[in-house]
């Protein structure tokens, strides 16, 4: 007899489609034909518009993998691991893992059994026990914040602390946890932020937070360092109400460690031409001068994003990941290709005039932005680099890096 799991997908609360699992470990993804045949429907992404702007309503099965846009929903590396073992689920069949992780989703998607059961059964899980006896499903964290870095959805507690939500369900900030590699990322990452938002830049609100300040943190993290860094949620409204959002590796229909191929700035930026506003093309082309200028060399398809927040239009998401590579990575070579390379050296006007040229972008908006991002680096560089909590080898590794590009010193 056919084991058969079918989970609904749901926007904003509604139901859109259906991931069905069948026997093979294949999933099927369709849409519902009420949201098919809606003219006003909201969107689930762009992925899913052909080159005509028509919704693609057929899809190839997938075989343990998801279809990228919902793969890219998960989390990637030890957060998954992590997560995937507090819930007893093999990380590598992603349908039981979305399945478990459903409910706290980037955005505005959410996922449920279609017979209304709460968890994979457990013939599906690769341990109904944990160490001690327990059921593991007791002590699941049920959000998923796509991306490689330990990081926890948070509440605000009235005495000012934050709170990891015991079931993993709800939270308005986001708790990035010290890291065991790189000493000082949190420090590294509010301080680039600040920057980001001084220069005028649309970036959420940061905090560095006590790790003794954080309830329900997993045994062992404040071995790890002294702060966390604490990021507002920019998919969240103050009521809880979920703004959609999507990512560019679910833009582009790539798996999340695709993140670094096939792709540039300047094909994100000709999505942006097309389906967003001048200021989402002036903000984009200020975070690029901006992350040139720091030396973030991780400026990958995952950590640039839309939002729509009137459900249907796209629009560039706020900044974040802002962190000065440079400091422990010395690397001339961006994530991405900028328009024709990928080198910090070679970020020059000209480079940026081929950009716009070949995405179909006034050039005058796309250089005048660069310029006055540059402009204003510099000024509140000189001005905070002794006052931010950044370390000193991070200072040293940018104002070294910052002589090594065209755009910095002409």
């Amino acid at each position: 007899m056919s084991d058969v799991r079918v989970l609904d997908v749901l926007l904003h609360g509604e139901p859109v489609g259906t991931l069905t699992h069948i026997d093979g470990e294949r999933t099927i993804f369709g849409f519902a034909d009420a949201y098919v045949g809606n003219d006003s429907r909201p969107a689930l992404g762009l992925g899913f518009k052909d080159r005509f702007g028509e919704l693609i309503t057929e899809f190839r099965p997938t075989r343990t993998r998801l279809l990228p846009f919902f793969s890219n929903l998960l989390p990637e590396g030890h957060m998954r691991a992590y997560l995937a073992d507090r819930a007893g689920v093999n990380p590598a069949r992603e349908f039981f893992l979305l399945w478990v992780l459903g409910m706290d989703l980037p955005g505005a998607v959410t996922i449920q059994a279609a017979d209304g059961g709460a968890w994979p059964p457990l013939s599906h899980m690769h341990a109904d026990v944990d160490e001690s006896g327990n059921d593991r499903r007791q002590h699941a964290l049920r959000f998923s914040l796509a991306g490689v870095q330990l990081k926890f959805s948070a509440l605000n507690e009235p005495r000012g602390g934050l709170t990891i939500p015991a079931r993993g369900i709800g939270g308005s900030w986001i708790v990035k946890l010290p890291s065991r590699e790189f000493e000082g990322l949190p420090e590294n990452e509010f301080s680039m932020m600040t920057l980001a938002r001084l220069i005028g830049m649309d970036a959420p609100a940061t905090r560095l937070v006590d790790i003794d300040a954080i309830g329900n943190l997993p045994e062992g993290v404040r071995a790890l360092g002294r702060e966390a860094l604490a990021v507002e949620r920019f998919d969240r409204l103050p009521d809880g109400a979920a703004i959609h959002m999507e990512d560019f590796a679910q833009v582009f229909g790539v798996y999340p460690e695709q993140k670094y191929e096939n792709a540039s700035a300047r094909s994100i930026v000709r999505v942006l031409g097309v389906e967003c506003q001048d200021i989402d093309i002036a903000e984009f082309i200020r975070r690029l001068t901006f992350n040139a200028l720091i030396g973030n060399a991780d400026m990958h398809l995952k950590n640039w994003s839309l939002l729509y927040p009137d459900r249907r239009r796209a629009a560039l998401a706020p900044a974040y990941d802002l962190v000065a590579t440079v400091a422990y990575i010395p690397d001339d070579t961006a994530a991405l290709k900028f328009s024709r390379t990928r080198l910090f050296s070679e970020f020059s006007e000209d480079e940026l005039s081929h950009l716009a040229a070949k995405a179909l972008l006034p050039e005058r908006l796309v250089l005048d932005t660069a310029r006055e991002t540059v402009a204003l680096f510099h000024q509140h560089w000189r001005a905070e680099k002794t006052h931010l909590p950044m370390r000193a080898n991070v200072v040293r590794a940018v104002e070294e890096h910052l002589k090594t590009i065209p755009l910095a010193v002409s």
